[in-house]
């Protein structure tokens, strides 16, 4: 086992950049994976890593060597994994997830993950923006962007539903619109993520329109509480304006154009995406997301019309 814990010890700390991070990682401490890498430098006869005081940079050996490192560990993690009952999965997941759908739903299921496999550990980090788990080391990323990355696997969750929301103070002083082309003469908020061009489904194709914000934020709950308080006409996923929606404090806007639907998916690194606490975390979030999300579970609100 000691060539395997070496080649882990080299590529969590590749993934990660640094010896410390990556003993944190391994429950271990700094000296045993540096201690580890050397042991493998001086096996394979190579240098691995250029080291300095702040971080660690693959060599041309090394990010030739950690390819074949991520596929070995990988089938090795599967073996040792192959004979153990679920509830003894052990493994370490770091996740990338955007904050507001982790503070309002995702999180209970993450809990309630944690709760069913206490050898399982996990690392949450909520960022709005789309991530390439490969190269930021992460194990999923969740997300509803629609990037590909190289290296990676696609999990489709859940499709997405996206609405234009405004409140009925800031309908009343500014007029309702009626067309997409109108909201050039209304106040926007746009979702930094996924740009300033707004895309609506109609009849005859899709019509693009693009707006120049009067605020825009990179999380969809800020935008909410914008629109709640009547600074504009917002797009925001439905999980986001839920509340805001069945108490009145927003209405929809331009029911008779949608917003094509987006898909909430799980990227893993393609070395990863078949360990099984892996795929045993992506089915939990499936099983808890289809065939409605939580966010579905109440009435809907009324149009405005």
């Amino acid at each position: 086992m000691d060539i395997y814990l070496n080649m882990r010890a080299f590529q969590t700390t590749a993934e990660t950049g640094n010896f410390s991070r990556a003993a944190r990682e391994l429950g271990v401490a700094a000296s045993v994976v540096t201690k580890r890498v050397n042991q493998l430098e001086h096996q394979l006869g190579v240098t691995l890593f250029r080291r300095s005081t702040r971080a660690v940079v693959l060599t041309e050996p090394g990010r030739r060597y950690l390819e074949k490192v991520r596929g070995l560990t990988a089938q090795i993690d599967e073996l040792l994994s192959s004979t153990r009952q679920p509830k003894a999965l052990e493994d370490f997941i770091r996740i990338k997830a955007p904050t507001s759908m982790t503070v309002l739903y995702l999180n209970r299921i993450f809990q309630a993950f944690a709760a069913d496999f206490p050898r399982v550990r996990l690392e949450l980090v909520l960022v709005d923006r789309p991530i390439d788990p490969v190269s930021e080391g992460f194990d999923i990323a969740i997300g509803a962007f629609p990037l590909s990355f190289g290296h990676a696997m696609d999990e489709p969750l859940c499709r997405l539903e996206r609405m234009l929301c405004a409140s009925p103070a800031y309908l009343e002083a500014r007029g309702v619109p009626r067309h997409p082309r109108d909201l050039v003469k209304h106040d926007c908020l746009s979702f930094v993520p996924t740009g300033n061009s707004w895309v609506f489904e109609s009849e005859r194709g899709p019509i693009t329109i693009e707006v120049t914000p009067r605020i825009s934020s990179n999380d969809g709950q800020i935008l909410v509480d914008a629109a709640v308080n009547g600074n504009g006409v917002a797009v925001v996923s439905k999980y986001a304006a839920r509340k805001a929606l069945h108490n009145g404090d927003l209405v929809r806007v331009l029911p008779d154009f949608p917003l094509p639907d987006m898909w909430i998916k799980a990227v893993a690194p393609e070395w990863r995406v078949n360990a099984p606490a892996i795929r045993m975390l992506v089915d939990y979030l499936r099983a808890a997301l289809t065939p409605v999300p939580p966010w579905d579970s109440a009435d809907e609100p009324e149009d405005i019309q």
